[in-house]
């Protein structure tokens, strides 16, 4: 370890791969290992150019690279920090909060917005309300370690939440709490460029791509109670599913 560094860098004379690449290679190797933790400082780009005898411009290339990638990101003032990554597997149901206790992060929620409101005729269909029924409406930004990950907005039948403000951190163990916790549900994913809201809130440039997630919930009987849209920023989310060949 160098100043610091999980790794030392000897350029590699019999390739044409520019330096900055091989740096951004090797920083990324050191966080894929391990060796570094989400949201953890890398060394500056002084101290990378020093330590290691190249140019502050190889220094900061490479990490542009890895702030290109997902698994840098900058903060104005700060300094550069790795991001935390979450890749969900596709056959298990679990909440926001659950998945990254898992992984080790810390979960958190800024809230929007928690109140009832009128079913939209979306919302009346997908949850098999009656006109005029109202719902509980949860609007919130998804953080990990303090870093924003997801816009998500929950809508669920009045008659299922019918306090939203009671809601803390994890809908899903209010929702245990109270009997009326989904066991099963249906999701689809797709591409799309956010806008200048979604990308103001996301903190991403206006028409970057986000993940889409529109997940509808459903208790034992069939009856859903949950429709969750979530707007994902994708250098940091995605899915993973195992798959086998039958023979």
């Amino acid at each position: 370890m160098i100043n610091g560094m999980p790794f030392e860098l000897k350029p590699d004379e019999r390739t044409t791969v520019p330096l900055y690449v091989q740096l951004s290679q090797k920083i990324a190797q050191a966080i894929r290992a391990g060796r570094y933790q989400a949201d953890e400082a890398l060394p500056s780009e002084r101290m990378l150019s020093e330590s290691l005898g190249l140019s502050r411009v190889t220094a900061r290339k490479a990490i542009d690279q890895l702030v290109g990638q997902g698994l840098v990101v900058r903060k104005r003032g700060s300094g550069n920090y790795i991001a935390p990554k979450l890749e969900q597997p596709l056959t298990r149901l679990t909440s926001f909060s659950e998945e990254l206790q898992q992984r080790g992060f810390r979960p958190s929620s800024r809230w929007l917005k928690r109140a009832l409101t009128a079913v939209s005729p979306d919302e009346q269909l997908t949850l098999g309300l009656s006109t005029g029924a109202r719902v509980a409406r949860l609007e919130r930004l998804r953080l990990a370690d303090d870093v924003v990950m997801a816009y998500e907005v929950s809508v669920l039948p009045e008659q299922v939440l019918p306090d939203p403000g009671a809601v803390e951190a994890s809908l899903y163990a209010h929702l245990e709490h109270s009997g009326k916790a989904p066991v099963r549900a249906l999701q689809h994913l797709r591409a799309l460029n956010a806008d200048a809201t979604l990308a103001q809130r996301l903190n991403v440039p206006t028409g970057q791509a986000v993940l889409h997630i529109s997940r509808v919930g459903y208790l034992e009987t069939g009856q859903p109670v949950e429709l969750t849209q979530s707007y994902c920023r994708s250098e940091y989310y995605g899915f993973v599913a195992e798959m086998r060949r039958e023979p």
